[in-house]
């Protein structure tokens, strides 16, 4: 087995046909068949199901997968260290992000990764579910998450500092009147709530649970930002991590009493290298430099 054949079956799942994944890779159509064909010859299994809908990968070829996923981000790394320099690193960084946590502080720590290793390729992506992330990072998929919580070792894991929760409210709401907003004060009031399996209305289910547990939902959303316009326009509350609310809708956010707020924990990958340590110097940096209250209300 080679290095090769993981990322041409990794490619075909990920498109699910050979053709689309050999445009990918810029190969011609036919090397990518035969690695698949080989791979199967010497694993002595299927890793493939032809479908009508394409190649979909077995119950076997799903195990298999998982693996070569892990083998190809670490040949990655290893290539990235291979070659490095005295003041350059070249190769790929994957980061997550739970929904909201980090988001005033990493692009400024992505920032400065860039200008001190301008050949490094920095993957970013969020990622709503908990228990998707642990695993993702247990696999050694990623190169460093951020998170609000996680099981692994003090070493591997490092509390950059708390992101604070606040609430979005639409214009003229009587709420807005206060400089803080009791969540008693809002029972019964219909939310603009996150995924049922994002960490983010995890946090809401968990603050309501003695005024409201059992919140009226006017719409669910997967991304931060459609959460804070919703909620501007007067569809529903929103709680919200501070950071993810941009300037021209903080006249309609308010602190929340009693206060809410989530650790944001930085957790890199085992044996990480000279970047994702960078990146985590760079990350304290932002957070040290922003460890500030949410800006007064106007």
């Amino acid at each position: 087995m080679s290095l090769r054949q993981f990322e041409y079956a990794l490619a075909v799942a990920e498109k699910g046909s050979v053709t689309a994944a050999a445009e990918a890779l810029r190969v011609a159509q036919p090397s990518v068949s035969q690695q698949i064909r080989g791979l199967e010859r010497e694993l002595g299994v299927e890793l493939f199901a032809r479908t009508p809908t394409g190649l979909v990968p077995t119950a076997v070829g799903r195990a298999f997968l998982r693996d070569a996923e892990a083998a190809v981000s670490a040949a990655r790394r290893a290539r990235a260290t291979a070659r490095a320099g005295a003041e350059e690193l070249v190769g790929e960084l994957v980061v997550s992000a739970q929904l909201g946590l980090g988001t005033r502080q990493l692009p400024g720590a992505l920032g400065a990764l860039r200008r001190r290793f301008p050949r490094l390729e920095v993957t970013v992506f969020e990622e709503p579910n908990s228990a998707e992330l642990e695993r993702l990072c247990r696999r050694g998929v990623l190169d460093l998450a951020l998170m609000a919580a996680c099981e692994r070792s003090p070493a591997d894991a490092h509390h950059l500092g708390d992101e604070e929760f606040v609430a979005v409210l639409g214009a003229g709401h009587p709420q807005l009147a206060a400089d803080r907003v009791e969540l008693s004060a809002l029972k019964g009031e219909p939310w603009v709530r996150f995924d049922h399996d994002s960490v983010l209305d995890g946090v809401l289910l968990n603050v309501l649970r003695d005024t409201d547990p059992a919140p009226v939902t006017a719409a669910r959303v997967s991304q931060t930002a459609t959460a804070v316009r919703w909620a501007a326009h007067g569809l529903g509350a929103a709680l919200v991590p501070a950071s993810v609310v941009p300037r021209d809708h903080r006249h309609l956010v308010r602190p929340v009493l009693p206060a809410v707020s989530q650790p944001v924990i930085a957790v890199l990958r085992q044996g990480a290298g000279p970047a994702e340590q960078a990146l985590l110097t760079f990350l304290r940096e932002e957070f040290r430099s922003d460890a500030v209250p949410f800006p007064s209300i106007p």
